[in-house]
């Protein structure tokens, strides 16, 4: 999966002119909370709306409306932007973005092509893909084993599930350790008992298993 078959096209961008109060007016229309600034097709830079909500006067100010306004118009993005920018192709593998993303402790990646942005990926992308990798928002049964690590371990475990009459929509190892490894799967169709018995007999370890609808958030205060 690389990042180019999930980022956002057509992105929208900033100019370095760009006063402090428009750029905030168009993150609140666009729903979006990262602006790429672009001078010409050269990205220079980049402004989130942490940048410009930090940089905005304090509620407890003393000044008027209008001396806020006026003050936040003369403040240009080029004054508050990041820069250099940390920037993938489109070639870029997907888990890689993210990797880089956790080391710099960044949002959101530009995705450069012969020298103008191409589209942007975001900490929200990654996450509807992780979530469609893990099944997430679908029903039926989820199931995390261990099994050994050795060839053929993976594919008895599938054929159990099939057995069962279980189909699988999503699976995911985690890598080894030692002898053996642990897998999280999500199935549909399956007897759960006669699940629980065909693992046993390829030596899987059940260590969770849950058959429920998708979880729903719980609102508190």
């Amino acid at each position: 999966m690389l990042v180019g078959q999930y980022m956002t096209r057509n992105v929208i961008t900033a100019g370095p002119d760009t006063s402090h109060r428009t750029a905030l007016d168009l993150m609140r229309e666009k729903n979006i909370r990262r602006l790429p600034v672009v001078q010409g097709n050269r990205l220079i830079g980049i402004v989130s709306l942490e940048d410009l909500l930090s940089t905005a006067p304090s509620p407890a100010t003393t000044l008027s409306m209008y001396e806020i306004v006026s003050l936040l118009d003369q403040l240009k993005v080029s004054q508050i932007m990041v820069h250099p920018v940390i920037t993938v192709g489109p070639e870029c593998p997907l888990q890689d973005a993210a990797q880089i993303m956790l080391e710099h402790r960044v949002g959101c990646l530009p995705i450069m092509q012969g020298g103008e942005v191409a589209g942007i990926i975001t900490e929200t992308d990654i996450m509807r893909v992780l979530v469609m990798l893990l099944g997430g928002g679908q029903p039926g049964m989820n199931l995390t084993l261990r099994i050994k690590d050795e060839p053929g371990a993976l594919a008895n475990v599938a054929n159990a599930i099939a057995h069962a009459g279980g189909n699988i929509v999503a699976i995911n190892a985690l890598p080894a350790q030692g002898k053996s490894g642990m897998i999280a799967i999500k199935e549909q169709g399956a007897d759960e008992w006669t699940l629980r018995g065909d693992l046993k007999e390829v030596g899987a370890e059940i260590v969770d298993i849950q058959q429920a609808p998708p979880h729903q958030p719980v609102l508190y205060g």
